[in-house]
């Protein structure tokens, strides 16, 4: 019993030891923008910003692909691309 609990704790150390994913170094937001949330897909790294952008970034060079810009407004408000 002692030796699965000690496999037990092992394994769950081992799986959180995880640095999470890696982001480009070279990533700056400009204009004096701040970070709300990050989320990243494959290949690709998306910024919502507190001035209502999403800036999505390539995930290797860090350079801006697509910026979109969201209107003002409750839930369900439409979003507009730039």
């Amino acid at each position: 019993m002692m030796v699965g609990l000690v496999t037990v704790v092992a394994l769950i150390v081992m799986r959180f030891r995880d640095d999470g994913p890696i982001l480009p170094e070279n990533l700056t937001l400009d204009g004096g923008a701040e970070a709300q949330a990050v989320t990243m897909g494959d290949g690709w790294v998306a910024i919502v910003t507190t001035d209502n952008r999403i800036l999505i970034h390539d995930r290797i060079t860090g350079a801006l692909r697509q910026e979109i810009a969201l209107s003002a407004g409750g839930f369900g408000a439409s979003v507009g691309e730039d």
